[in-house]
C-alpha cells in the first residue's frame, strides 16, 4: 500500500478549489493520448500510474466521487491528482449542469417528476 502523501508528492491540498464531487471530469483526447504514448518519465510533469488510470476513466464523462471510487483513494488525493492533469490540459472539468446543457438542456418535467416521485416515499 503506497502513502497519499507519496501519491501527491507531499501535497495536502488541491490547487484548484472548484473542483466538487459531482464535477464532470473529460480527457482532452489528443493530449492524453500523445501523454500517455511518451510514457511515465520522472519529473514534476510526469504520469504516475494513478494519472494514467484518471485518463482512462474520463475517456466518457465522469464525476469526481466516481473517479475516487474507481481509484480507491480518498476524495481530497483524487481532487489532487485530477488538478494535476487539469492544469497539464489533458483533462476538461465542467459543472454537472453546463453538461446537461450542452447535451440539449434540463428536462424540467423529468426533474418535476423525479422530486415527486421521492417525495411520495
Amino acid at each position: 500500500m503506497v502513502r497519499p502523501y507519496t501519491i501527491t508528492r507531499g501535497r495536502t491540498a488541491p490547487e484548484r478549489d472548484d473542483l466538487t464531487l459531482i464535477t464532470v471530469l473529460t480527457t482532452v483526447e489528443e493530449e492524453a493520448d500523445a501523454a500517455l504514448a511518451r510514457g511515465s518519465r520522472a519529473g514534476a510533469h510526469g504520469l504516475q500510474p494513478e494519472h494514467r488510470l484518471i485518463l482512462e476513466f474520463c475517456r466518457r464523462p465522469i464525476a469526481v466521487a466516481e473517479v475516487s471510487a474507481g481509484l480507491d483513494l480518498p476524495v481530497s488525493v483524487t481532487k489532487i491528482l485530477l488538478g494535476d492533469l487539469v492544469a497539464q490540459g489533458l483533462l476538461k472539468a465542467r459543472a454537472p449542469l453546463s453538461v446537461a446543457r450542452a447535451a440539449g438542456g434540463v428536462d424540467l418535467g423529468l426533474l418535476t417528476a423525479v422530486r415527486e416521485g421521492l417525495r411520495r416515499l
